[in-house]
């Protein structure tokens, strides 16, 4: 058997693990290990395996992930979530609809503080589900609603997975936290009109409610102050240069705290929950790439991603039919892994590709900065696309008397609005680049 074959072979092999719900780190560590055994011998691979978890763990910008996730854990616990979604609620809550785009809203807010999709979907559900319920909200639209808001906590900056994609190419963390920004928006911007079409055609399905006062909304806004304070604080640090991305997650990550216990949110009990659920999380990423680092050492060794590169290359399709396929690709791997899985796995093998391609006439840095960006967007589509959509299932666990059918019917309109939306950024990559060659380096 070939190297060739046998890099096709882990690859597979680790996919047939993944159907067997062996965990996602031992399915790509096992086949790897074998793999790498193989082809080099026990000795070398010994001798890989005493040097790859120091050569993974002691990359100093590793840190940033586990202190984005302590940040998102505060913030949770500190119940910031609760006052954005009032606050946001206060302002648009009157409008037929209003308080599902409240929900929106507030999953962009929340996802500024918080770094994760799961998170964001869990927290604001808590908050915002019962209120729309009290209001006799549609629960196909109210569950469908709040698992594509909940999207918006990886595409809205700090994005744990796009931290992961900069350390693994080797890109600025700040430009692309940038980059993302007009992206969310229109994310944001796009899921809100969605909700407006469709109760303007079925105005059943959210009720109007009475407007709030100017003293509530005064009241609303001043509650969401650590909010705005932590995230002018952290993001204009970061691009301005002020302190690095680490550096200001570690600011992020105290602010939240001060912000819990100014408004008597924390305690002992649920500070040792932040730390634990930071341990818990930043424990299985850290697995994960470790298994990942070891089947792509195999397949390094197999020169597979090398072969599909000069594939990719040779092949007389345009630049842009090519990435249209990988685009495709990710949309399928959406439907069986979750966003990070799936970055730390392929980007590596992908990226390289990608990169000897002339694609708009990109430079190498922005080329890869718009192509981060676009892959976020996709995998976003996979938290939320039949027949897996994990964020639905969060949903589905904390409002058990709707249908899981019910919500899959209704996030599809937001579907249509997710794929226009990846169609314009890939036409138009200046959408996400308009401002990252003012960020700092």
């Amino acid at each position: 058997m070939s190297s060739l074959q046998i890099g096709i072979t882990l690859f597979v092999s680790m996919l047939v693990l993944m159907s067997l719900r062996v965990p996602l780190s031992a399915s790509m560590f096992i086949p790897g290990a074998i793999g790498y055994w193989a082809m080099a011998g026990e000795g070398a691979l010994l001798n890989y395996l005493k040097g790859l978890a120091f050569a993974r763990f002691s990359v100093y910008d590793l840190s940033v992930i586990p202190l984005f996730i302590l940040m998102g854990q505060f913030a949770t616990q500190g119940g910031l979530s609760r006052a954005l979604f009032r606050f946001a609620n206060s302002l648009v809550g009157h409008f037929r609809g209003g308080m599902a785009m409240a929900s929106i809203y507030a999953c962009a807010a929340f996802g500024a503080v918080c770094g994760s999709s799961v998170a964001t979907a869990a927290t604001l559900s808590q908050v915002a589900l019962p209120e729309m319920r009290r209001h006799r909200y549609s629960g196909r639209l109210a569950t469908a609603t709040l698992a594509v808001g909940g999207t918006l906590g990886i595409l809205i900056p700090p994005s744990v997975p796009l931290v992961v994609y900069a350390i693994l190419t080797e890109q600025n963390i700040a430009k692309l936290f940038l980059a993302a920004f007009i992206p969310g928006l229109i994310a944001t911007l796009g899921y809100c009109l969605v909700i407006w079409l469709t109760v303007r055609m079925r105005p059943e399905l959210a009720p109007s409610q009475p407007r709030h006062s100017v003293a509530e909304r005064i009241k609303a806004l001043v509650e969401v102050w650590p909010v705005a304070v932590v995230f002018a604080t952290v993001f204009g640090g970061i691009y301005a240069g002020v302190f690095t991305p680490t550096e200001g997650a570690a600011v992020g990550a105290a602010g939240t705290f001060f912000a819990a216990l100014i408004r008597n949110e924390l305690n002992w009990k649920t500070f040792r929950q932040c730390l634990f659920g930071t341990a818990e999380t930043a424990g299985m990423i850290f697995l994960i790439f470790l298994g990942a680092d070891m089947l792509n050492g195999a397949l390094a060794l197999s020169q597979m991603p090398t072969h599909l590169s000069e594939w990719v290359t040779g092949l007389e399709w345009s630049p842009l039919t090519i990435v249209a396929s990988i685009i495709a690709l990710y949309i399928v791997l959406g439907f069986f892994m979750d966003e990070l899985s799936a970055v730390i796995l392929t980007i590596p093998v992908v990226f390289p590709a990608v990169m000897g391609l002339d694609l708009w006439g990109l430079e190498y840095s922005d080329k890869a900065i718009w192509f981060g960006i676009l892959v976020l967007m996709v995998m976003q589509i996979g938290l939320v696309h039949p027949p897996v959509g994990l964020n639905i299932y969060i949903i589905n666990s904390l409002a058990r008397d709707i249908p899981i059918l019910e919500t899959f019917k209704g996030v599809l309109p937001f579907l249509a609005s997710d794929f226009l939306r990846v169609i314009l950024l890939f036409m138009f990559p200046s959408i996400c680049l308009l401002y990252t060659s003012d960020a700092a380096d």
